[in-house]
């Protein structure tokens, strides 16, 4: 199956040592978007457990909290490699999204990130704990946000 690539130059800085190129115009496209918010929530959630991580009596923590926190943290990072692979190279951004690496990240994303939030907000209505509740909302909404993608990519992988 072949595929048309259009690669658009936005900003290039320049130093004198060395030769950097920021396609700042990928922030611009609904999926540099969603990686951006993705990444961002995923910092939000995985910061709040580690603020409460000690705070929160161990009487209490379970295997909910600590995969849910997993989750958070290996989806942020993934998404941080694939935001910076899409800005540190012109081509990239409109490369990668017509492969199927793509559809499957975003898919178990938001598979693994909806399942870890449900488990942890169901354990959560019996022990009142506000900050883990934010984080599985966030959880939740980052699940969303990467059911997108994954449609999003599903329909650049399908060259629609």
């Amino acid at each position: 199956m072949s595929h048309s690539v259009t690669i658009t130059r936005t900003t290039t800085s320049t130093t004198n040592t060395s030769y950097i190129v920021l396609n700042t115009g990928y922030l611009k496209t609904f999926p540099g978007i969603l990686k951006l918010f993705e990444l961002i929530i995923g910092a939000a959630i995985v910061t709040i457990f580690a603020i409460n991580f000690r705070d929160y009596h161990n009487a209490y923590r379970a295997q909910q909290d600590l995969f849910h926190f997993l989750m958070a943290t290996t989806f942020m990072v993934g998404t941080f490699c694939l935001l910076l692979a899409c800005l540190t190279s012109l081509s990239t951004g409109g490369i990668i999204a017509k492969t199927i690496y793509e559809l499957i990240y975003h898919s178990v994303a938001a598979i693994l990130l909806l399942t870890s939030s449900a488990l942890l907000l169901i354990r959560l209505r019996d022990y009142k704990h506000d900050s883990y509740m934010v984080a599985g909302v966030l959880g939740l909404v980052n699940a969303v946000l990467y059911f997108i993608s994954a449609f999003l990519a599903h329909r650049s992988y399908r060259g629609i």
